[in-house]
C-alpha cells in the first residue's frame, strides 16, 4: 500500500516541488495549505493541470484549524511540515504573527502526531537561522568570499544555537519542540536545518529565496539591492535533492528519529552572492543593475552546512551542481515571465 503523505504549505515553492516528486514516486500526497503566500494558488494549478485528481488539497491553517489538522495528521503515515512565516524582515514587522505561525502552529502539528492512533512520522523544516550571526566563530575572506576558520566542512547540528530575530526565535523555538517530542513522547520526528534551498517555482523574496531573487529581478530587468558587501557566502541546495532527502527519512524513520541534521549543499555547493549574480548574468548575457546597503539584523557573513551526518545515516548527499541548478532554476522562471510580473514589483 502506497504511503501517505501529509504536506503542510504544500503549495509553496518546496511543498509543491515536493508534492510532483511524491506523487512522482506512487506515494498518496494531501496537501495543506492556507494559500497566504504568493504564487501558491498558480503552484496549485500546475500541480493540478499535471496530476489532476490524483492528489487531495485542503485549503486550511495549521494556527486556526486545528480539528482538521489533527484529523489530517492522523490519516498520515508521514507529515512533511513547511508550513511557516519565512522572512526576518516580515518578523521583525509583526512578531506575534510570526510566533503563532511558526511556534505555535508547529507545535499544533506535534499535538496532532501525539495523538494520532499510529504517530507518523513528523519532518521539520528548520533553518540554519537558527545559529544565528555566529558572530563568536572566525571568520576571514579569501577570492571566493568569507569562509570559516575552525569549520571547513561547515556547521554541523551540534553547534551552538543562538535565535537572533523574531523569524530564530519562532523557528529555534519550534526546532527544539520538535526534538523534545521525540525524546518526551517517542513521536517519530526528524529535524533538517535547511540552508539555501532554490529551484523551480520560487519566486524568492529579498530575504528569503535569495538565488532565485535575483534571477527573477535579472530577467525582468528590475533593480536589486545587496544586502552587506555581495561576499557573504551559503552553500545551495537545489530542491529536488532536497526532496530525495525527505522520501530518504520517510523510508528510514528509526534511524532519523529524534535526529537533528545540517541539511544543504555542503562545501561542493557554495556561492557568494557576487558569485550568483555572475552566474546569472553570464547565462542570461546581460547584466542586473544592483546597489548596496547595510548588513541586515542576524545576517550570517558565511554559514555552510556540514552534511557529512546525512551521508552517514542515510547514505544521501546533493546530486545537482550549483552551476547546474542554476540554469535550471534560469529556464522555468524565463518560461514563466508574465507569472511573475505578476508577483514581483519593482
Amino acid at each position: 500500500m502506497a504511503k501517505r503523505i501529509l504536506i503542510t504549505g504544500g503549495a509553496g515553492f518546496i511543498g509543491i516541488n515536493s508534492a510532483d516528486y511524491f506523487l512522482n514516486k506512487g506515494y498518496k500526497v494531501t496537501i495543506l495549505d492556507n494559500l497566504s503566500r504568493k504564487g501558491a494558488e498558480h503552484n496549485l494549478e500546475w500541480l493540478s493541470k499535471k496530476w489532476k485528481k490524483e492528489f487531495t488539497f485542503v485549503k486550511a491553517d495549521i494556527v486556526k484549524d486545528v480539528d482538521l489538522v489533527h484529523k489530517l495528521v492522523a490519516s498520515a503515515d508521514a507529515v512533511i511540515h513547511l508550513a511557516a512565516q519565512v522572512a526576518v524582515t516580515l518578523s521583525i514587522k509583526d512578531p506575534i504573527h510570526d510566533f503563532r505561525t511558526n511556534a505555535e502552529g508547529t507545535l499544533n502539528i506535534l499535538e496532532a502526531a501525539r495523538k494520532a492512533p499510529k504517530k507518523p512520522l513528523v519532518i521539520f523544516a528548520s533553518t540554519n537561522k537558527v545559529h544565528g550571526n555566529m558572530e563568536h566563530a572566525k571568520v576571514s575572506r579569501g577570492k571566493n568570499g568569507y569562509f570559516h576558520d575552525d569549520h571547513p566542512h561547515g556547521i554541523s547540528d551540534t553547534h551552538m544555537l543562538d535565535f537572533h530575530s523574531p523569524y530564530g526565535c519562532s523557528k529555534g523555538s519550534a526546532d527544539q519542540y520538535v526534538r523534545d517530542y521525540a525524546r518526551i513522547f517517542n513521536v517519530p520526528t526528524v529535524v533538517f536545518r535547511q540552508s539555501c534551498i532554490y529551484g523551480a517555482h520560487q519566486f524568492g523574496m529579498e530575504d528569503q529565496g535569495w538565488v532565485a531573487w535575483f534571477g527573477i529581478r535579472a530577467i525582468l530587468d528590475y533593480p536589486a539591492v545587496i544586502y552587506g558587501d555581495g561576499h557573504q557566502v551559503r552553500d545551495v541546495l537545489y530542491v529536488d535533492d532536497l526532496c530525495r532527502l525527505y522520501e530518504r527519512a520517510i523510508k528510514n524513520p528509526k534511524k532519523v528519529h529524534g535526529h537533528v541534521y545540517s541539511a544543504g549543499g555542503g562545501p561542493a555547493n557554495i556561492s557568494s552572492v557576487l558569485k550568483a549574480i555572475r552566474l546569472i548574468e553570464e547565462y542570461l548575457g546581460k547584466k542586473l543593475a544592483y546597489s548596496f546597503s547595510d548588513w541586515r539584523p542576524g545576517d550570517q557573513k558565511v554559514y555552510i552546512s556540514d552534511i557529512r551526518k546525512l551521508e552517514k545515516h542515510l547514505g544521501w548527499k546533493p546530486k545537482v551542481q550549483f552551476e547546474n541548478g542554476i540554469i535550471k532554476m534560469l529556464e522555468w522562471a524565463e518560461k514563466n515571465i508574465d507569472l511573475l510580473k505578476k508577483h514581483v514589483t519593482r
